[in-house]
């Protein structure tokens, strides 16, 4: 977590910074998204992804490089839970229960 000071500057933390290519120097851009801000580096350079083609292109390409990279966050986290293994359930049960004789819903009631 990081404070605004007094001249309403912040600090990046290290890792953050790191993760980022932000080096002293860096351009930034703050961006209000609702209630939250997004900080994008300014990319001068688009050879770093190697795209050459229109800026739409080159949007959707990062979009799709993120995209990967989350659904790979997601599995190796799912990975070290331990999500992985058979839960003793489908998900197909959790509709199945409730709709027999034995809950009294004969299936025509309006919910």
């Amino acid at each position: 977590m990081s404070k605004v000071t007094s001249k309403l500057q912040v600090t990046i933390p290290k890792a953050v910074a790191e993760l980022h290519g932000i080096v002293p120097g860096s351009e930034i851009v703050f961006e209000s998204a609702g209630e939250s801000i997004r900080v994008h580096r300014v990319c001068e350079d688009t050879v770093e992804y190697q795209c050459k083609t229109t800026e739409i292109e080159f949007r959707l390409r990062l979009f799709d490089e993120a995209t990967e990279r989350q659904q790979k966050r997601v599995a190796s986290q799912r990975a070290l839970q331990g999500a992985e293994k058979h839960r003793g359930w489908k998900r197909a049960d959790l509709y199945s229960q409730g709709n027999g004789k034995d809950s009294g819903n004969d299936g025509n009631t309006a919910r």
